[in-house]
């Protein structure tokens, strides 16, 4: 546990301006990011006496060994820098809004030549419009098939688009009148696109403008005795209408608001939002936060409007109601659409520059307030009862789990007899099959949970780099060349924090953690105590004694450690037994896909592979030319040139590599 008062900063030397901070420990790694509106105030109170301070603010200050800062010119600037930070680092000690559930959303491709409607999960895409999220995949499904009938969006994958391509022919889709076919010439580009960003126009809540048009359309071909287009047209409004009639008004005047609450206590609160466009709710999304930092909710709504709209850049709505039109216009933001209205339950402590970062986003004047009467505060009450129900829901299934991972860890340290509970366990296990195609894992846990993010793949050469001899030689090479790298991170980590005083400014782009600079409080290897004396051989040629080691054997799941002849026994009920096996059978699952993926390469390789200056695409010209490599075996050296991409030299060399002889030459004519 480290000392503040050893890194606080000289009295004087911390300017009395915006900026950002950020807290490392002893490894280098960030381990708390915060902002202020001095920084002067802000960093002094955290170096005031240890018993004043909140407990988990206390564990912060003294977990960490170093503080640095970064001046900026506003306090919009230091929010936005704060939220890149937080999401380039991921702090321990920050606020983690975790989804309660992978969200399905509407996505429009507008990135694309040609624009497709699908439903996506996950992580956002530049150029990708989105709409919901929703509660269940059917039910964009259900609307999607509503408004194909009026906005023929391409739907279809890339694959079979360039497969309708190649053949001049469209899908069935196509044939039914739910695509309007751009793959095979009905409509351009330009006319698909227009479509594309009509669909966005109905969904983002442009609904009476384009049933307007299709009954003026649908009067007029009446009017002109066109009855069979007329009836279509009126089937395409009884589709639109019941496409909005699934989404019930909440706010009579067509408002357009994102809807937050927030409920909790000192551990861990639910959010909920619902996004409403039009008066009528388009989406709703959880989170659970367990909180790891001293925050205010209104601190916590802050967080929360960062994670919201600072995510992954997308196309958003900019009002042009000046200039006499209301399409959207395509524009690319850091985040998500921004509605005018943003109702929260607690105002955040500067929500003026809040609004002021929002209003950059939207292009626009956002208002951030607390409803406090009317039909906006009785939805306000909805989104909270939706998320009292969540957090209810959320204590039913982890309950338990916070405990026994907390136990797990544990009785892993008192069976090991650790000084602490490893908080970070890597776990390593090797893959081979009759000594070919040797690879590792390393897999992460932390805090008892993967972290996925941290998972490696090791291939495994040997001293003569056809691979190891031995399981116990693989795994020798696989821990030695892990902590040389730690150790070689480490003392780069070092030396540029040694170059860098306390307190001065730190570049805020170009700096990316160390893969491999933070060690272990545990590793584990899969195997029993000969794989263990590997482990401990090469942690001891490196000099890495601060880091502990067990394996655990398969037959009878016994924990071997170090120069101790017999192994600990766990009880079969053990929690900490599981986590111990959860750990080694991810190493296995992780090892054992990478390698069947390099046995599945090695099995598909083909004699074109050796062929000198034929690369994958050639090679695959070829054979999506003659059909085999056979066939293109009794090709002379004139037929293969005179396939795409080839030249004379390089069909000379495939054939003498496919023949081993002289390269036959086409014969000439007769004389």
């Amino acid at each position: 546990m480290a000392d503040p008062s050893t890194y606080r900063p000289r009295p004087g030397q911390v300017p009395d301006s915006p900026g950002v901070y950020r807290f490392r420990d002893e490894h280098g790694r960030v381990i708390y990011v915060g902002k202020a509106k001095s920084l002067r105030a802000r960093l002094g109170s955290y170096f005031q006496d240890l018993s004043a301070l909140h407990p988990r603010t206390q564990q912060m200050v003294t977990t960490a060994a170093s503080v640095e800062w970064t001046v900026v010119g506003t306090e919009v600037e230091a929010l936005a820098l704060e939220y890149s930070w937080i999401k380039e680092y991921d702090p321990r000690f920050n606020v983690k809004y975790r989804d309660d559930k992978s969200y399905p959303f509407l996505a429009v491709t507008l990135g694309e030549e040609y624009p497709r409607v699908q439903v996506m999960r996950g992580s956002k895409r530049p150029g990708t419009r989105y709409f919901g999220p929703y509660a269940h995949a059917w039910a964009i499904r259900e609307t999607v098939d509503l408004l194909l009938r009026v906005f023929p969006v391409r739907t279809c994958s890339a694959g079979v688009f360039r497969r309708a391509e190649q053949t001049g022919r469209p899908c069935l889709l196509g044939y039914i009148d739910k695509c309007s076919a751009p793959c095979v010439g009905r409509v351009s580009a330009e006319e698909h696109r227009a479509l594309a960003e009509d669909f966005c126009a109905f969904m983002a809540g442009e609904t009476a403008t384009y049933v307007r048009r299709l009954q003026r359309r649908m009067q007029e071909a009446s009017e002109a005795l066109e009855f069979e287009t007329a009836a279509r047209l009126r089937d395409d409004v009884a589709a639109l209408e019941r496409a909005t009639e699934k989404n019930a008004v909440v706010l009579p005047d067509g408002t357009s608001a994102d809807v937050f609450a927030l409920v909790g206590d000192e551990l861990e609160a639910a959010v909920q939002v619902f996004h409403v466009r039009d008066g009528r709710i388009r989406g709703q999304r959880g989170w659970v936060v367990e909180k790891v930092e001293d925050v205010t909710d209104g601190e916590l709504v802050e967080h929360l409007l960062q994670q919201v709209y600072g995510d992954t850049d997308q196309v958003h709505d900019v009002d042009r109601s000046s200039q006499g039109s209301r399409r959207p216009e395509r524009a690319t933001t850091p985040g998500a659409a921004v509605p005018r209205e943003v109702l929260v339950p607690v105002l955040p402590p500067d929500v003026e520059q809040v609004q002021a970062w929002l209003g950059t986003l939207r292009g626009g004047r956002v208002e951030v307030r607390v409803p406090q009467r009317g039909d906006k505060k009785t939805l306000s009450e909805t989104v909270r009862r939706n998320a009292e129900q969540a957090l209810a829901l959320h204590r039913t299934r982890r309950a338990g789990d916070l405990t026994t991972r907390s136990q797990a860890l544990q009785e892993i340290q008192e069976a090991l007899g650790l000084p602490a509970a490893p908080l970070r366990i890597e776990c390593y296990d090797v893959s081979t099959t009759q000594g070919t195609h040797q690879t590792a894992s390393m897999v992460v846990f932390e805090d008892g949970l993967p972290r996925k993010s941290e998972y490696r793949h090791f291939v495994v050469r040997g001293p003569d780099g056809d691979g190891a001899r031995d399981d116990t030689a693989a795994m020798h090479e696989v821990i030695t060349r892990r902590f040389r790298r730690h150790l070689e991170d480490q003392a780069k980590a070092g030396a540029d924090l040694a170059g860098v005083g306390t307190g001065e400014v730190v570049a805020a782009t170009g700096e990316r953690r160390p893969r491999f600079a933070y060690p272990p409080n545990l590793v584990v290897v899969d195997g029993g105590e000969p794989q263990v004396a590997a482990a401990r051989a090469a942690l001891d040629a490196l000099g890495v004694d601060d880091v502990a080691l067990c394996g655990l054997a398969k037959r009878l799941e016994e924990v071997w450690v170090p120069d101790d002849p017999y192994p600990v026994i766990l009880p079969r009920g053990s929690q900490g037994l599981y986590l111990l096996q959860r750990v080694r059978d991810e190493a296995h699952r992780f090892a054992l896909r990478h390698h069947r993926s390099r046995r599945s390469k090695g099995m598909t390789s083909s004699v074109l592979d050796e062929v000198p200056g034929l690369g994958p695409a050639r090679a695959a010209a070829l054979l999506a030319t003659f059909g085999s490599v056979a066939r293109i075996r009794q090709a002379d050296v004139t037929d293969i040139a005179a396939v795409k991409g080839m030249g004379p030299r390089t069909a000379a060399a495939v054939v003498q590599a496919l023949n081993g002889d002289t390269p036959r030459e086409a014969p000439g004519p007769s004389l």
